[in-house]
């Protein structure tokens, strides 16, 4: 992998992907955490892409995963010091999200409106024949 350009493009790097941030975070916030607590927590994520981004975090030194071999299976996930550094500089971002939840719905919903509105580019169909 190339060099990075800075630090923030590193920790972009790290939590590359529109789950791995969540996952991060319901991680972080009570311990160890069981595969089918994390799977309601981070809602419309598919199977198939929490095992993908939960076996990335933890090759990346982010995650922990611990495999207790029991039938039935019993798998948890915690931070390691790592992701627990990575999970404390996302709560400055949790924060203004928090803050600012009413103003980007509005900006989201207006954005879509206009979307919605807009004709399709000449010469561009998106009916499938």
């Amino acid at each position: 992998m190339p060099g990075f350009t800075c630090g923030l493009d590193a920790t972009l790097r790290v939590i590359a992907g529109k789950w791995k941030p969540l996952i991060l975070y319901f991680v972080a916030q009570g311990g160890p955490t069981r595969y089918g607590a994390l799977r309601r927590a981070v809602r419309d994520v598919s199977d198939k892409m929490l095992i993908q981004q939960l076996k990335e975090l933890e090759a990346d030194g982010l995650v922990k995963r611990t495999d207790y071999k029991e039938i039935p299976p019993r798998v948890d996930y915690s931070l390691t010091p790592l992701g627990r550094s990575l999970a404390e500089a996302l709560v400055p971002l949790c924060s203004w999200g928090t803050e600012n939840m009413a103003e980007v719905t509005r900006v989201f919903a207006e954005r879509d409106a206009l979307n919605s509105q807009r004709p399709e580019p000449s010469g561009q169909s998106t009916r499938i024949e």
